[in-house]
């Protein structure tokens, strides 16, 4: 566990020559004093004229050619700040590069851009223009290279999605070009040119692309939901867990050009991103953000404040936990885990959110002395209206092994026997279901019931001893809390539930509002069900990649190996009375993803029919436990 303290890097004093900061209760300025930012509370206060404000679009230069037409693509960049912004009052930037402007829309409410005559946008989708324009800032919404109005072709997640909102970032800081719908070169002369980076799911990737550049200027990004290595996207441990063609599919599905403009580029996608193997190679390695060629963890400069749904099966748990583990030590960091699903904290927790949210950029973007980082650093939701703080994330913990024995149970003794199961496409429900019950395609083990309720803080690891009929299979394992318990529900999707939240009526109205952009979203609240067992978390792996997800190694029928690899990442309580459920089966239904994102997709992973024969004495699962002594 680390502790991180405040860095303020030194930039106060900048942020203050350009910008002034006038504090409530202070005596009132006189009527020649300058454009001001009203602090009250340690947070910025909404004074300055959403309707006024300035609404303009340039299209930034960037250093790629991503479509191949023998010119650098330009990316279109739209505008609003404060009327006052400007020689006067210089503002920080809060900026959201999107893929989804023309297809399907941002945020849960799906919203998209609207324009005047002039080209100007008058509805920007969600709420940081409505809410924080008012507060002095600029918003900037970057339409992805390939997308919307932006030149290029749109390289799920590649190198041309990152570096063009690179270049925004060098514009805001005067360190590349932008021109006008004329060709006229444009300054942004109104900005101090700290940047903060903001977004869910394809968009927070982004904006950890670009931070994982070491570009300047960027101070701060707030990822929600947001993937940091491609190849986790659509796989997991060389098993398929996206339909074949998803990285053409995706490019296609944001993108509203004529189809032959990209074609060669998705052909291209198509090769390189080897779906017959499931394997790593340097397509993926391109876009990898952690230790990437083009994005680094280790490269990051700008602070982080990460929000992660540990029960996500677009983005999962391990996209945000391995790269949380390699962010430097000297990155100030904030992080909110919970058990929803694919989930923009806005329509979780919207009070405390925003409250939250506002502070972090006043202290990151204007320099605010606030109590942000003063706060505990973590919060943590242990279930329906029960969140917690601790000062980082995994809680302290210590490893617990527990491993199957032959009667059913499982235990931290030594065992003997064998088992066996066949290699078949299952549903989660239907693998954990009936426990005592024999089923060919799974195995089940259970502890007696908890004496002690015990948290799971941190990524399991499993190790199994097994023989193969064929040369690979696709092994799975569950973790399954068993107790009657009323739960998150972040299985369900209906027209008004999804990801653990459901709409709960009315609409709050969280910033200035015009006739076309009103700043005004539904409610929703948690969305729970009780029942008797819950998947905790999950693992799955293709065997013949157990060595590395590089190349294939086929198992030689009828020998043992020992394979071990990592489950999700997750942060659960146990509850006194439940017990712990150890799953073996094949592959994982509910990760076969069809173009939705719901599970059951028919062209991803069948299943190999083979037989798994399972030794006991070789296999276990090793748990970070907060109270591991809750389980005998």
């Amino acid at each position: 566990m680390h502790m991180f303290k405040s860095q303020r890097r030194g930039f106060l004093a900048a942020v203050t020559l350009a910008t002034t900061l006038v504090i409530a209760g202070a005596p009132a300025a006189s009527a020649t004093a300058k454009p001001e930012i009203k602090i009250s509370g340690g947070l910025t206060q909404p004074v300055f004229s959403y309707k006024d404000a300035i609404r303009e679009h340039v299209r930034v230069q960037s250093s790629v050619d991503s479509d191949g037409d023998g010119k650098k693509d330009l990316v279109r960049v739209d505008i609003i700040r404060p009327k006052e912004s400007g020689s006067g009052l210089k503002v920080p930037v809060i900026m959201q590069e999107s893929p989804y402007y023309d297809n399907p829309g941002v945020g849960f409410e799906i919203e998209k851009k609207k324009y005047d005559a002039n080209g100007n946008v008058t509805k920007f989708p969600m709420y940081y223009d409505n809410y924080f324009v008012p507060r002095g800032y600029a918003f900037v919404s970057v339409d992805m290279i390939g997308t919307r109005l932006s030149d290029g072709c749109p390289t799920s997640y590649g190198a041309a999605d990152v570096l063009g909102g690179k270049a925004v970032v060098d514009w805001l800081n005067g360190r590349a070009s932008a021109y006008d719908d004329n060709g006229n070169p444009v300054k942004a002369s109104w900005t101090t040119g700290r940047t903060g980076m903001i977004g869910h799911s394809y968009e927070g990737a982004l904006g950890v692309g670009v931070a994982g550049t070491g570009v300047q200027g960027l101070e701060t990004i707030v990822p929600l939901s947001a993937y940091t290595s491609g190849y986790e996207n659509g796989h997991a441990n060389g098993v398929l867990t996206w339909f074949k063609g998803g990285a053409r599919w995706q490019s296609e599905h944001v993108d509203k050009d004529p189809a032959e403009k990209c074609e060669a580029v998705r052909q291209w996608m198509d090769a390189e991103s080897d779906d017959a193997t499931g394997n790593y190679n340097a397509y993926w390695n391109e876009r990898n953000y952690r230790t990437g060629p083009i994005s680094k963890a280790r490269n990051i400069r700008a602070s982080v404040f990460a929000v992660m749904g540990m029960q996500d099966r677009n983005v999962v748990g391990s996209q945000f936990s391995e790269w949380w583990a390699k962010l430097p030590r000297k990155v100030q960091r904030k992080a909110w885990v919970t058990q929803y699903g694919h989930l923009d904290p806005f329509w979780a927790r919207r009070e405390v959110w925003l409250n939250t949210l506002n502070k972090w950029f006043d202290h990151e973007l204007m320099g605010v002395s606030n109590d942000i980082m003063r706060q505990p650093l973590v919060d943590v939701q242990l279930g329906p209206g029960r969140w917690i703080t601790q000062a980082d994330w995994p809680a302290p913990a210590r490893t617990t092994t527990l491993r199957p024995q032959q009667d059913g149970s499982l235990g931290r003794k030594p065992s003997t026997g064998t088992g066996s199961y066949l290699d078949t496409a299952q549903t989660e429900i239907a693998m954990a279901a009936d426990p005592a019950t024999t089923n060919p395609h799974r195995l089940a083990f259970l502890t007696p019931p908890l004496k002690n309720a015990t948290r799971l803080s941190g990524t399991p690891r499993v190790s199994l001893k097994v023989k193969l009929d064929k040369p690979t299979a696709n092994l799975g394992v569950l973790l399954v809390d068993y107790g009657q318990d009323t739960r998150i529900n972040y299985r369900e999707k209906t027209a008004t539930s999804s990801e653990g939240l459901k709409v709960i009526g009315g609409e709050d109205c969280v910033g200035e509002s015009t006739a076309d952009d009103d700043g005004c979203y539904f409610r929703a609240g948690d969305n729970t069900a009780t029942s008797g067992l819950n998947v905790v978390t999950r693992g799955i792996l293709d065997a013949q990649n157990h060595k590395s997800l590089s190349r294939q190694a086929p198992l030689t029928p009828g020998k043992s190996y020992q394979i071990t690899w990592k489950m999700l990442p997750q942060d659960y309580e146990f509850k006194a009375g439940h017990r712990l459920g150890l799953v073996l089966t094949g592959t994982n239904d509910d990760f076969n993803l069809d173009q939705t994102g719901n599970g059951t997709g028919t062209d991803v992973e069948p299943g190999t029919g083979a037989k798994v024969t399972i030794d006991l004495a070789g296999t276990s699962i090793s748990l970070p436990l907060v109270n591991g002594t809750a389980i005998k």
